[in-house]
């Protein structure tokens, strides 16, 4: 058990290599004998899979190094491939995971933990799990947040993604990454979890002892938010970032905070559109990420405090008879997206947090 080594630094940006000096950085790591480990289709032969898909650009955060390639597009996911490299805990031997990232509906880049494959299509996996009690039924449900990448690449993956005119279609590659789960598991496997568990074990490691940072007084109430002292954001001193992106979803361009809390132990990322803001779930300032290019330490909060500008909420036809399906909370839904008719906007919730309108105010001035 240790105590993790915490940093507040800077936004990383690619290195000033051509595609041509990344691919052959990462072929000198292959001939020094640092293995390829695939989890997918593509593990009995890994090096054809570097070959089919190589990168073009590196990254590289505290002792992790992402060689990562052109965005591309499958009818469910945007995604890239990035090879995650990193000296194993235990031996440092240098050791090459291919992973598979993808950008959210709530314009988080993530990593997948795992794939699961039906008839209603690809499900890519959102890491570790939890349950929750649900008319009187304990449910099991994932926690996305733990698939989140570091904030700190956020926006270096975010125009990587935009830096190519043409975003290429494939219908493979995911298959070849991710390791395949039996239709309906959502649970990730041990190459996953056994990294959060051992940060775990030092309690140390634990924002605010595991315990909930920012939770509601009252159910269903956005106005009774309340953060535990010293976790609110600190709008005034704690801006480290400030950029744009687009985003045809939410209208235009689409501006990135990324926010320290008063106590400087955890960090927001808030975002805000043409006429939507939200904020995405807080992540800890530690510096040790797991083979998924992840950290292994996550802050607990009410989940709805999170909730993106636009969220699910449809008739689910896949069940008999169709059920209605929302991850907004009831009696706060509003439009439904001009461009997803299956998320609809989630303003009237959102426009009600102290937090958002706080920030509407101190940063976006109005």
């Amino acid at each position: 058990m240790s105590l993790l080594r915490t940093s507040i630094v800077p936004s990383i940006g690619p290195a000033n290599l051509s595609p041509a000096d990344v691919r052959r950085e990462l072929r000198t790591l292959i001939h020094q004998g640092a293995p390829v480990l695939p989890v997918g289709t593509a593990r009995d032969e890994p090096l054809r899979l570097v070959a089919r898909f190589p990168p073009s650009w590196k990254l590289e955060l505290w002792s992790t190094r992402f060689y990562v390639t052109t965005v591309r597009q499958n009818p469910h996911l945007r995604f890239c491939i990035a090879y995650v490299v990193q000296a194993h805990y235990r031996s440092g031997r240098t050791q090459i995971h291919p992973r598979i990232f993808y950008k959210d509906g709530s314009l988080v880049w993530r990593c997948a933990s795992h794939i699961a494959v039906d008839d209603s299509g690809i499900w890519a996996g959102k890491g570790d799990t939890a349950t929750s009690i649900i008319d009187g039924d304990e449910v099991l449900h994932s926690m996305e947040s733990t698939t989140d990448l570091p904030f700190e690449m956020q926006t270096a993956i975010e125009e990587l993604s935009r830096s190519v005119a043409k975003v290429p279609r494939d219908r493979v590659a995911l298959l070849q990454v991710l390791r395949q789960a039996p239709a309906g598991r959502i649970e990730p496997y041990r190459d996953f979890t056994d990294p959060r568990r051992r940060a775990a074990k030092d309690r140390r490691n634990l924002i605010h002892g595991g315990k909930q940072v920012a939770y509601f007084r009252r159910a269903n109430d956005p106005t009774s938010l309340r953060f535990v002292k010293g976790y609110q954001p600190d709008f005034s001193r704690g801006v480290i970032e400030h950029s744009n992106s687009k985003s045809v979803m939410y209208g235009g361009i689409v501006e990135r905070f990324r926010v320290l809390s008063v106590n400087k132990r955890i960090q927001y990322f808030f975002m805000a559109g043409p006429d939507n803001a939200w904020i995405t779930p807080p992540q800890t300032m530690t510096t040790e990420l797991s083979t998924f290019g992840v950290r292994t330490v996550d802050v607990a909060i009410d989940e709805n405090l999170c909730v993106p500008g636009y969220e699910y909420h449809f008739l689910d036809e896949t069940v008999d008879p169709p059920e209605p399906y929302s991850q907004i909370p009831v009696g706060f839904v509003g439009r439904a997206n001009p461009h997803d008719p299956d998320r609809s906007d989630a303003s009237p919730w959102l426009e009600q947090l102290p937090v958002i309108r706080e920030f509407r105010r101190k940063l976006l001035g109005q």
